[in-house]
């Protein structure tokens, strides 16, 4: 899979007075893309973690801002899979306003495959080819 759009609208309390998104609210919107990432390849992120013990815990995450994004905008969020191994995964994420294609913010978030302990493990065969590992 190469990459997944998710699309959502600026909600009023995403705002500062100036009906500018406020920065960290970037991050937000990566996890959704990302969670829909998930769902496109067929991975329910609730049933990892419920049935084989498996989180996703960040490790780093980064956004670099281009242009504001407003109230009442529609955000496109195009999530993809940078990289992936056994160990860890990394999404890129940019988000564009939907009707011009303006572009609003490039960031990315590296994971590492959790048990429910919060120790470091390896992804579990059955979902390796989801995140595009043979």
């Amino acid at each position: 899979m190469t990459s997944v759009d998710a699309r959502l609208r600026v909600r009023y309390a995403e705002t500062d007075q100036m009906g500018i998104v406020y920065y960290a609210n970037y991050l937000v919107w990566m996890e959704v893309g990302r969670v829909e990432y998930c769902r496109a390849s067929g991975v329910r992120y609730r049933d990892m973690e419920a049935r084989d013990g498996v989180r996703l815990a960040v490790v780093e995450a980064a956004c670099r801002y281009h242009s504001p994004a407003l109230y009442d905008e529609e955000v496109i969020v195009r999530t993809w899979i940078e990289e992936a191994n056994p160990r860890m995964i990394r999404f890129a994420y940019e988000m564009t306003e939907a009707s011009g294609g303006r572009r609003l913010a490039t960031g990315e978030t590296k994971h590492v495959f959790c048990g429910l302990d919060g120790k470091a493990r390896k992804l579990p065969e059955k979902y390796r080819s989801s995140f595009g590992m043979s």
